[in-house]
């Protein structure tokens, strides 16, 4: 067997879960605009949107053991689970120690979610922003493939377009708001004619 093998797992985990990562937060935002009407949506749908954060998971499960069982980098449980532990570029692992905290914390959640306040999951459910950005800074920093081409390309395409879906998100949550002050006035007004 590749003395290496340890090392490509990690390195493979990583990107898949970070792509994974992406794909999630991307279709979770698609689901929560009307880009995806929710009326009359098949339930694969949100299937699809909690499978991709589950394999995310377990992908950066596997980047983690990889890393804890490769001897190029010495990594033990400590410096993969505890921030700054890491000797090996400390800033940057810890990103992607926070990262791996608040994905848990978000797939735990969500299996809990029936089981909470929808204020509680929501303010959960609102980190996957963050999460997603400090995985993008942990892969981009500490990353040995960042310099390669298609792992460049592919994270500017990745995070370009979950940018441009939080946009309309934010818009669309506005207009949303905005219409629902606009429509009492309306409907008061033949009313009190």
């Amino acid at each position: 067997m590749n003395e290496q093998i340890w090392w490509y797992t990690a390195r493979a985990g990583g990107i898949v879960a970070w792509v994974l990562l992406a794909l999630s937060v991307a279709w979770g935002l698609l689901l929560s605009t009307r880009l995806v009407s929710r009326r009359g949506a098949p339930a694969w749908l949100l299937d699809l949107h909690r499978f991709l954060g589950a394999l995310a998971l377990v992908f950066t499960l596997v980047h983690i053991a990889g890393l804890v069982a490769d001897s190029y980098v010495q990594f033990g449980w400590s410096e993969v689970l505890v921030p700054m532990a890491s000797e090996w570029k400390p800033g940057p692992v810890a990103w992607g120690i926070v990262g791996f905290y608040l994905l848990v914390a978000v797939e735990v959640t969500s299996l809990l979610m029936k089981r909470m306040s929808r204020k509680a999951w929501r303010a959960v459910h609102f980190t996957s922003f963050g999460l997603f950005a400090v995985s993008a800074v942990h892969g981009s920093q500490s990353g040995t493939d960042a310099t390669n081409i298609v792992y460049r390309v592919t994270s500017v395409a990745l995070v370009s377009a979950t940018m441009f879906l939080t946009l309309v998100r934010i818009l669309s949550q506005r207009r949303s708001r905005r219409a629902a002050r606009v429509a009492p006035s309306r409907s008061a007004s033949p009313a009190a004619a």
